[in-house]
């Protein structure tokens, strides 16, 4: 129920304006009077617009502006890394329209200044949006997947959408009254044809429709639109990227990985003395599957003990209770530090920076004995990141792991791959991002759920 109050699009323009005061300090007191602009206000009032325009474009891009669904931590994140992505533009801007090279220091103070400001903004368009904004009547309408309504106290959305029914997608199609109350509807992994019936009648009724999706819906999502027979059709096929992209990407790769390998030396040499110290090889090679599942040798810094894998054959990591990780080991993954080798793999043009996580084969083939959906996500090259790694965690089931993956590869761009690598940074420091299944049995247990619910009803495979 929402009450009266500021517009949300009033709120983004203060939002706006706010961030971009200490810019305009930075221009007027020290940037302007060196630039060519001085002796023309139009150019100045350009600069000062398209500062505006990237700012906001990128905020809404990461989501910078949805005070409903995102915690005050994460709109300070986006919105600060808009902030620095726009004074970076602004920067190679001033550039172009001075003399001379100028000095970087004022535009930092002014990134200062953004992040002082930031979080006091977000806290405000926060507690504005849930001051002005009663929690939702919700309804939860579930088929082979259950539990959001824990998800939604579990994530602290309690005061976003108030719970009042959860029901099978069965009893709801027998009673429409469900959704007089309703103001928002969550359809949880609904078949296709009983979720059309209950999106129509919920947009009979303006209420709010939140769908977790199936495989299907996301393959279609990334259909093209298009006219034939006079008639409107969607065209789906196999992931193939523009030239253009693939080109570019592939150039972006090759930058980022030198520069990193440049940039982290110290630390390589540092952690190969430690771990060689420790006993054993520094780097450690592994199998994994990429694009149309060619099989490469992945690089990691050794973190377990040497033939970890002599006895029990391939099985996941139990996380940091996991015996066969060495003392090296435990500091190197908390850090990340054992990541950093696949650098390599990226120059090599073996894996890229953003793409689905490179499975081992072993592991592939136990997903896709019961998945077999699993294999479409060697439709793009393995990456050092992606989305399932930003938006899951390490032990989300490999079913919502695929359908990010495959969302991702639906969808995928330049903008989408840059989004990916912010995002990836945020989750550096969130510990809920790495967490270790508590042993391998967790596939499987999985699996079989999933399986014996689809044997309730073999037209919903």
């Amino acid at each position: 129920m929402k009450k009266k109050g500021l517009p949300l699009s009033l709120i983004k323009l203060i939002n706006t304006f706010l961030v971009l005061i200490p810019f305009l300090l930075c221009w007027y007191l020290y940037y302007e009077p060196i630039t060519m602009t001085v002796t023309s206000r139009k150019v100045s009032g350009l600069v000062i617009t398209i500062y505006s325009i990237i700012f906001y474009s990128l905020v809404l891009k990461l989501d910078g502006f949805r005070a409903s669904i995102k915690t005050i931590t994460e709109l300070i994140y986006s919105q600060i890394i808009a902030a620095a992505l726009t004074d970076v533009c602004a920067a190679l801007g001033i550039w172009m329209l001075s003399i001379h090279f100028p000095n970087l220091f004022p535009g930092f103070l002014c990134f200062l200044g953004q992040c002082a400001v930031i979080p006091l903004i977000c806290w405000w368009e926060h507690n504005t949006y849930y001051k002005h904004h009663q929690p939702a009547k919700t309804v939860v309408i579930y088929d082979v997947r259950q539990g959001t309504e824990n998800l939604v106290n579990a994530y602290g959305m309690k005061n976003r959408f108030d719970i009042t029914k959860v029901l099978p997608v069965e009893e709801a199609l027998v009673d429409f009254s469900i959704l007089d109350q309703a103001e928002v509807v969550f359809c949880c992994g609904v078949h296709s044809h009983e979720r059309n019936v209950l999106l129509k009648e919920c947009m009979y009724r303006d209420l709010q429709v939140y769908i977790i999706p199936r495989i299907g819906d996301v393959l279609m999502s990334g259909a093209e639109q298009m006219h034939m027979f006079h008639l409107p059709m969607l065209r789906s096929k196999r992931f193939q990227p523009l030239s253009e992209y693939r080109v570019i990407k592939r150039i972006l790769d090759i930058i980022f990985s030198f520069a990193a390998l440049v940039l982290f030396a110290p630390i390589f040499l540092v952690t190969a003395i430690a771990i060689k110290m420790d006993g054993g090889p520094v780097f450690y090679k592994q199998d994994r599957l990429t694009i149309n599942g060619k099989v490469f040798k992945i690089l990691k810094f050794r973190s377990m003990c040497v033939d970890a894998e002599k006895l029990s054959g391939a099985v996941l990591s139990a996380g940091k209770n996991d015996p066969r990780i060495t003392k090296v080991g435990r500091f190197i993954r908390a850090c990340r530090i054992d990541e950093m080798p696949q650098l390599i793999n990226i120059f090599k043009g073996e894996m890229s920076i953003v793409g689905p996580r490179p499975e081992r084969p072993e592991i592939a083939a136990i997903y896709e004995k019961e998945l077999p959906e699993f294999r479409l996500r060697l439709q793009a090259k393995a990456g050092l990141t992606g989305y399932a790694q930003v938006y899951g965690k390490y032990n989300t089931t490999p079913y919502d792991k695929l359908l990010m993956d495959l969302m991702y590869i639906s969808c995928a761009s330049l903008f989408m791959d840059l989004r990916i690598g912010i995002e990836t940074f945020r989750i550096l420091f969130d510990k809920q991002s790495t967490e270790g299944l508590e042993d391998e049995s967790t596939i499987l247990q999985y699996i079989e759920r999933r399986n014996n619910k689809n044997n309730e009803d073999p037209s919903k495979q």
